[in-house]
């Protein structure tokens, strides 16, 4: 989770990303002189009431969320030269039925700063109504008089904020920035460049990096020479993370009639032909193209290969693939099951074909939930469970909230223990604790709290990790598969010796890590010390969680509504974990949904060519936190490929370790790791686009399907069970003969 861990008002964790990659960040209480950003403004907001505000008080609404961020929020800042104190004052919105929220003693907002009044989210106060798509947001002094109002007739697809702060008109941002200046820069971006060469001449490729579609006509591309410029024509309208090519002109196409240079710039104009958008300048011709990496947000570099209108590709580079299962996600909790914040997600197998158990946790309160199948496709809290066992550092203090990211079982068994992964304690909410936290479980109700019986701090290896910016996923792999795949160790540089770290267990954590979108495994050991074994850069702008899939002897990584719901596949090639496929989210998936857990029924519970998913929206969009898709899968009774080695099975249940004492050190780890694409990384796979989100089919290489089912996730399938099971067969029998 990426919002913040307790009380509704406090200091903001500014970490800002482009839309589509939703920010969700925490309330705030003051953020100290931020100077106002953006100037120009490409989408008005709608129609609104002009604010009211009382000639006594500075205090103005700046930004308002009413959908989209984990909650529904209001940022107010002052236009004066003094602090004003908003103790006592109280929010709503145009319903006065209902209860205004009073802002605590001690709230004020500091000239140049930002005050957020955020709605209540789990035990976090609040205010406790939404924010509607046609609605007002009233803020009133301490008195009861009305001091500022701001009216809307349809939700923001990113946020309506002031232009510039304070004083501006209300816009469409660009950007949610709580607790920051607000932006309103354009999307749109200069995003790759062919200067010489080109077909049929030189071009410029835009992309909108933002979530709605956006008119460029009248916008101006020029190069470094102010006399030339060239008017973007009527219908210049870009989709979200799609992409506008702009030609040099020609016999067979219409665009600009100047050439690029060797020693050049691309400049993206306002209509007035002085503003810059964006621009992009180079000292000789690239071999190929020059292009962002990522696509729209990152830095230029060398590509190997021009791609006019697609997502960039570098060396190394893996595309995203059509999801390979069903086309939906379909919701399977209740609506208002979950109050928001479901994280991490494990699937515990029943060890038969009959549905296993789901275990998840929730990072606001600290809770970890058992969901369990009724047969006929539902799943929900099993009895006693249904508002989750409170989790417990191992102190036992009741007033620590351990912000649960992850969970995993070890040894496919919750009887050895549930293993849960967090970023710190939320009561602290400042100070980082990335730690790994073993839980009993055996004989719980869900009623009592569950005390920590062990807690591996990881804090000595992240030194200056953010406090919301650690471990998010946790997962667990048998060290059987680990040597039987010549796994490399590398604190070692050696092969992988499970006998290196006695009292570990059978098997390693990997945990991934949001500020470093990187994943770490770990040997835990029974007196609580911990010795990195692996680092593995994922290629991906967060990682939201990690699962080991035995079926398919690969590990996925999971990205949120960072990576418009992508996820990736990781397998071991000569010793190390590299990508070897990276997959779009299903067909009708909401790519925004904030999915934080994944999980993956096991191929014993095979039906209709497929096997279930399991996803957890941090966010509870509409209402929803628990949604299921499908995922092909072999035959369990088909015969086995005479290609494909025995598969080492699952280990015994390690149980907890025995504490043998403290182990020998094995060295310091080495930093850095390998890479998407390195030497004896799968083959470059082209797909729908990877990392625009704009889901164009391109031809793909991998002999990846096509799902044609219908929208039931389970029964739904029979229609492209062959398919699937093509797909399926193929790349086990590609990842397993690497192996």
């Amino acid at each position: 989770m990426r919002s913040p861990a307790s009380g509704a008002l406090h200091p903001s964790d500014r970490t800002l990303r482009m839309r589509p990659l939703l920010l969700r960040l925490g309330a705030t209480t003051m953020v100290g002189c931020v100077a106002a950003v953006g100037l120009v403004g490409l989408a008005a907001a709608p129609a609104s009431a002009v604010p009211t505000v009382a000639a006594a008080s500075p205090v103005v609404i700046n930004e308002v969320e009413s959908n989209g961020d984990d909650t529904d929020w209001v940022e107010l800042t002052t236009t004066g030269d003094a602090t004003v104190d908003l103790s006592g004052w109280s929010f709503l919105d145009d319903d006065d039925s209902h209860a205004p929220y009073v802002l605590p003693a001690g709230s004020s907002v500091s000239p140049g700063g930002f005050f957020v009044v955020d709605q209540a989210q789990g035990t976090r106060p609040g205010f406790d109504f939404g924010l509607g798509g046609a609605d007002t947001a009233r803020l009133s002094d301490a008195a009861g008089a009305l001091v500022a109002s701001y009216s809307w007739t349809e939700h923001s697809p990113v946020t309506y904020g002031r232009s510039p702060d304070g004083t501006g008109a209300f816009v469409t941002t660009t950007t949610s920035t709580k607790g920051g200046a607000n932006d309103v820069s354009t999307p749109l971006r200069i995003n790759e460049v062919e200067s010489q060469g080109g077909d049929p001449g030189d071009w410029v490729e835009l992309v909108n990096t933002g979530t709605t579609a956006l008119d460029a006509t009248g916008l101006v591309l020029s190069d470094d020479d102010d006399a030339h410029r060239y008017a973007l024509p009527t219908g210049s309208v870009v989709e979200p993370g799609g992409f506008l090519v702009v030609d040099e002109l020609s016999d067979t196409a219409p665009g600009f009639d100047f050439g690029l240079g060797g020693a050049d710039s691309a400049r993206l104009l306002a209509a007035d032909g002085v503003t810059v958008l964006d621009s992009y300048s180079w000292t000789e011709h690239a071999a190929v193209t020059w292009g962002r990496s990522p696509d729209g947000t990152g830095d230029f570099a060398a590509t190997t290969e021009a791609t006019k209108g697609s997502a960039n590709v570098f060396e190394g580079t893996v595309l995203a693939q059509p999801w390979p299962g069903g086309p939906d996600d379909v919701a399977l909790d209740d609506e208002g099951t979950f109050a928001g914040d479901l994280s991490g997600l494990d699937y515990e197998p029943s060890g038969t074909a009959a549905d296993g158990t789901l275990w998840a946790v929730q990072n606001g309160d600290g809770l970890l939930y058992r969901i369990v199948s009724d047969g006929a496709g539902g799943w929900a809290p099993a009895a006693g469970w249904t508002a989750g066992a409170t989790l417990r550092y191992p102190d036992g203090v009741t007033t620590s909230v351990v912000d649960a990211e992850g969970v995993t079982v070890a040894g496919d068994s919750s009887a050895g223990g549930v293993y849960v992964s967090s970023e710190r304690d939320n009561a602290a909410s400042g100070t980082s604790r990335p730690s790994v936290l073993r839980y009993d479980v055996t004989g719980a109700t869900g009623s009592d709290a569950l005390v920590a019986t062990d807690e591996w701090d990881l804090a000595a290896d992240f030194p200056g990790l953010g406090a919301n910016a650690g471990l998010e996923g946790i997962t667990w792999v048998p060290d059987a598969w680990l040597t039987e795949r010549g796994f490399l160790d590398e604190a070692t540089g050696a092969s992988y010796a499970p006998a290196s770290y006695p009292g570990h267990g059978d098997g390693l954590f990997f945990v991934g890590v949001e500020g470093t979108a990187s994943v770490y495994g770990y040997a835990l050991m029974a007196d609580g010390s911990a010795q990195r074994v692996a680092t593995i850069g994922t290629g991906l702008d967060v990682v939201a969680d990690v699962q080991f899939d035995a079926d398919l002897d690969a590990m996925w990584v999971v990205c949120d509504e960072a990576c418009s719901g992508r996820t990736a596949l990781f397998g071991l090639d000569q010793g190390t974990f590299v990508e070897e496929a990276r997959y779009e989210a299903p067909t009708n998936a909401d790519r925004g949904l904030a999915n934080e857990g994944f999980a993956v029924a096991d191929a014993a519970t095979c039906s209709g060519g497929a096997r279930l998913t399991f996803y957890a929206d941090d966010a509870d969009t509409d209402g929803f936190s628990l949604r299921q898709g499908t995922l092909p899968c072999t035959d369990p009774e088909a015969p086995a490929d005479p290609g494909t080695p025995t598969d080492p099975g699952t280990p015994a249940d390690p149980g907890t370790p025995a504490d043998p004492g403290t182990p020998a050190d094995p060295g310091t780890p080495v930093d850095g790791g390998p890479v998407a694409g390195a030497p004896g990384a799968g083959p470059v796979v082209p797909g729908s686009d990877a990392a625009d989100g704009s889901g164009t089919p391109v031809t793909s290489a991998s002999g990846s399907l096509a799902y044609t089912g219908g929208t039931d996730a389970r029964v739904g399938v029979a229609a492209a069970a062959l398919a699937m099971l093509a797909g399926a067969v193929a790349l086990l029998v590609h990842r397993r003969r690497r192996a």
